[in-house]
């Protein structure tokens, strides 16, 4: 097979051509072949080179009107060009064909010089195993070995040589499977799973980030739940996320039973993945019922609840973020604040709306507001069809309800009109309990639409309060 058509742009050509001059028999490989015969879009492109790859790139970027030539890393034996060309940012890393060989307690390669074949030999998969050559005498020749272009049309992952060792040799690679299964929505070979779940305790080698850099990928796939599901079935998930694997099952007593929360869960990220692509909001969708093991109780009057699993799932975020190395920052409190206010509009459904209950979920919410009813409209999950559309509905006259108050009493991340400094200031008073009570009893006002969100209004309530208080205004 010619891919000439595919790659006749003036990139290849110059790469081709200086490989050429400099008698380097050179290709593209990987990602970039995989995707450009599935007509998928992509800016990465790796080199591979019978030789050294860094002199190749080097020569290609003197030939490039690029600002920093190339970046080196001598100790890899590679080199990074960063290029524009059609208002896009192409990414072209150049590398010597190598091969591998590892030791048992580490993932990282001995590394030597190699042939085409050797490198192919190393890649994962056989759909990243192909080749195109980018030499003038055979510029566009696929080479593939292990048949990947006929993976692609069956839509078949499998490793190019024994599965087991591809796994064991470098675990991340299991991971990276159920990640391609997920995002090209293709099946894995049965010998390849089979090897996955009989290598599955050697992830323990790979780090945290790493691991968590290709979970992250998972969950931003079209439809996430395939990629746990998977990771569920060959036991990773166990391992590497066993909160998650505490939500399945369904336990009954008598005539009362409560629903799989695993298959829930699964449910609520697949459905927020239809109506966003932020990755943090799908990480508060597979949070949000995580606490719900540790919080289960039965009732033989009410059957099961899970009274207060928001609270403590909040608080698990923490813990689950800090140990699996995900980024203890302001992502990590926002999943926290979501996973805690989830229930807020549905319990606003349950009862009355009103307006006192629609702006403190507006106020605790902020900004994130829209992001909370995304989870919750996702985590309506019935299969009473008429249950969900009266839920579905109610949420809508909710939302409704947020833009009326909003546009009129502008509380979402309003602050309180008077500060605690104010007040100080006004009464000659130090930090104290007695602040706090008053810019409560402020902030409470505004909330259940006692006084409107205005300086004036609240002043002439804390006069009123203090006053109650016995306190005696100094400064004006």
């Amino acid at each position: 097979m010619n891919l000439k058509d595919k790659i006749n742009n003036n990139l290849f050509t110059l790469i081709g051509n200086v490989a050429d001059e400099l008698n380097l028999q050179t290709y593209v490989v990987g990602g970039f072949v995989r995707d450009t015969i599935m007509h998928r879009p992509s800016t990465d492109i790796d080199i591979v080179t019978i030789g050294s790859g860094i002199e190749l790139a080097q020569k290609v970027a003197d030939n490039l009107p690029v600002k920093k030539k190339v970046s080196v890393f001598k100790n890899f034996g590679t080199a990074m060009i960063h290029y524009y060309l059609d208002n896009k940012e192409w990414q072209i890393e150049f590398v010597g064909a190598r091969k591998e060989s590892y030791r048992s307690d580490s993932r990282k390669p001995i590394v030597e010089n190699g042939t085409l074949e050797d490198d192919q030999n190393r890649r994962d998969f056989t759909i990243n195993a192909m080749a195109i050559s980018l030499n003038k005498a055979t510029f566009g020749e696929l080479v593939d070995p292990f048949d990947g272009e006929a993976d692609i049309k069956r839509q078949i992952i499998r490793t190019p040589l024994n599965p087991d060792i591809t796994f064991s040799d470098d675990p991340l690679r299991m991971l990276r499977c159920i990640r391609f299964a997920a995002q090209l929505d293709f099946s894995i070979l049965p010998e390849t799973f089979d090897a996955i779940t009989r290598n599955k305790e050697r992830i323990k080698i790979i780090s945290q980030e790493r691991i968590c850099e290709e979970l992250n990928k998972m969950i931003l796939s079209s439809f996430p739940s395939l990629a746990f599901k998977l990771l569920d079935r060959c036991g990773l998930l166990a391992i590497i996320f066993p909160e998650m694997v505490a939500l399945k099952g369904v336990e009954s007593v008598g005539e009362k039973s409560h629903k799989d929360n695993f298959r829930h869960t699964l449910e609520v990220l697949d459905n927020v993945a239809k109506q966003s692509d932020k990755l943090w909001l799908r990480w508060a969708a597979i949070m949000h019922d995580i606490a719900k093991p540790l919080c289960k109780r039965f009732d033989a009057k009410v059957g099961f609840s899970f009274h207060g699993h928001e609270v403590k799932g909040s608080k698990m975020v923490q813990s689950i973020f800090r140990r699996m190395k995900l980024p203890m920052n302001e992502n990590m409190k926002y999943v926290q604040k979501l996973v805690f206010l989830h229930l807020r509009p549905i319990a606003l459904v349950e009862d009355e709306v009103t307006d006192s209950a629609v702006r403190r979920c507006l106020f605790e919410a902020g900004d994130d507001i829209d992001d909370l009813m995304i989870l919750c409209t996702s985590d309506i999950t019935s299969k009473n069809l008429a249950k969900k559309a009266k839920y579905l509905a109610n949420l809508e006259l909710v939302k409704q309800k947020m833009l009326e108050i909003e546009e009129k009493d502008r509380i979402r991340n309003f602050k309180v009109p008077v500060s605690g400094e104010d007040i100080m200031y006004m009464y000659d008073l130090q930090p104290c309990r007695t602040v706090g009570i008053l810019k409560d009893r402020i902030k409470d006002a505004i909330l259940d639409g006692e006084i409107p969100n205005d300086r004036q209004e609240a002043l002439q309530l804390l006069y009123k309060e203090a006053e109650k208080l016995g306190l005696t205004q100094i400064n004006k």
